[in-house]
């Protein structure tokens, strides 16, 4: 699982464009700087706990050096012994717990304190074989935990990671995994990177392979991609490519791009979004912008996601785009072309379909008007974002007489409705409302 940087963390290399000289850094160097910002004393084992021979590779060496380390960041080993046993052998005497991910490749995770350990046994051609056969050249990095020894970069990872590229090892390595197509856009996004030319055309070329790929894992790399950052121009940049042509994810009466464009952070501080809030609203608004219910579907997402977006998506394809009003209360018009505001029934609806996810539909409402509603949301006692009937079916019953029937939840909505547009204040006058409705409707019981 990705872990978010520490504050304060220093990268080693700095990404740059390509028009910059990127930075001498020899591998013995970088090997230094990366020990400092590993502090294996913080580790769940000492190094010298494993074998001889092993080496960290992966994400923790690309993330040490541009300073993205976490708290607790995933250790990736490669080992010359058997993985699984040796996993075993640690969890004897440390401690944790073993899981065995691939028997016949064995890998073997350790948990423990906090901290994953994934133990890999390496390739039988060492690890210089090991590092040919990964993804991008920014992955095919390693740090030997020998004592001294240089960071082992045969592919030129440091210096793509200091000029800002993602280059792909070979076109062969992308499709011996397709979701690698897919990982590639998501790590660009992630690190703000630039695909080299190569990489983004073997991409392109091979976009349709990743239908072949299990949904879970596309699903998996399509919701990290929607939670970086620049989540919005990577999933642009993966519809450009036609990497979601699988799904037709892009069927919607408001192109995505459009809409992506304004599904920022910079937007969403703008509006005053609080960091939980960010957190759970841009990527939801990102993902239902460009992912229908039924490719949701297909992509076996969880049934949770599926309701959350297939709330959502309506009203971004209703409401549209942000267009600058004065008037707060049409923050929630549509923007069909007859430019008729929501009738109250439509607005109580869009209020009970998104109680809990109201901002992420605001991320594209113009900003002052949006923030009006931000502020309503937030109260938690605003009868309109947070619709509640005035009395319950208990309380009607009692009262009134009334016998437990569809017509009985009839009778909630319409007061649920009066209190929400402002017509009821208190109790009584919620019964007098409803004695009326009751007498306008027919026999009450």
């Amino acid at each position: 699982m990705h872990m978010p940087p520490r504050p304060g963390d220093d990268p080693i290399l700095k990404a740059r464009g390509p028009a910059h000289q990127p930075p001498g850094l020899d591998p013995v160097t970088a090997a230094s700087r990366l020990w400092q910002a590993l502090e294996p004393r913080r580790w769940p084992l000492p190094p010298d706990a494993l074998p001889p021979g092993s080496a960290l590779v992966g994400g923790a060496v690309r993330d040490g050096l541009l300073g993205r380390l976490g708290a607790t960041p995933d250790l990736d080993v490669v080992v010359p012994d058997e993985a699984i046993s040796l996993c075993r052998r640690l969890q004897q005497r440390h401690g944790g717990a073993c899981v065995v991910l691939d028997a016949d490749r064995s890998m073997a995770r350790l948990v423990l304190g906090g901290w994953s350990l994934d133990l890999a046994r390496m390739e039988p051609g060492g690890l210089t074989d090991d590092l040919g056969r990964r993804d991008y050249t920014i992955n095919a990095m390693a740090l030997p935990l020998a004592a001294g020894a240089a960071v082992v970069d045969p592919h030129g990872g440091l210096a793509h990671l200091a000029a800002g590229t993602l280059e792909a090892i070979s076109e062969a390595n992308l499709l011996d995994d397709p979701l690698r197509l897919l990982r590639g856009v998501r790590l660009a996004s992630e690190l703000g990177m630039r695909l080299s030319p190569s990489s983004l055309a073997w991409i392109e070329a091979h976009r349709q392979r990743l239908g072949a790929v299990a949904p879970e894992r596309v699903l998996a790399e399509l919701t990290k991609l929607a939670t970086t950052a620049l989540g919005h121009r990577g999933l642009s940049q993966a519809l450009a490519i036609g990497l979601l042509d699988p799904w037709r994810a892009w069927e919607s009466a408001h192109p995505p791009e459009a809409l992506l464009a304004l599904l920022t952070p910079e937007r969403a501080r703008a509006l005053g979004l609080t960091t939980e809030e960010q957190t759970r609203a841009l990527p939801l608004a990102r993902l239902s912008a460009v992912l229908r219910p039924q490719a949701l579907e297909l992509l076996r997402a969880s049934r949770s996601l599926q309701q959350r977006c297939g709330r959502l998506r309506p009203w971004q394809q209703r409401l549209g785009l942000a267009r600058e009003s004065t008037d707060p209360t049409s923050v929630l018009e549509p923007e069909a072309s007859d430019g008729e505001p929501l009738v109250e029934a439509e607005r109580l609806a869009l209020h009970r379909a998104l109680e809990q996810d109201l901002p992420a539909l605001l991320l594209q409402r113009p900003l002052p008007l949006a923030r009006h509603w931000l502020q309503r949301w937030r109260n938690n006692d605003d009868p309109l974002c947070h619709p509640r009937p005035p009395l319950n079916g208990m309380e009607l019953q009692r009262a009134l007489d009334v016998s437990p029937s569809p017509r009985l939840g009839a009778l909630l909505d319409h007061l649920t409705a009066e209190r929400a547009f402002g017509r009821l204040h208190d109790r009584d006058q919620a019964l007098d409302a409803a004695r009326r409705w009751l007498a306008q409707s027919g026999d009450r019981r």
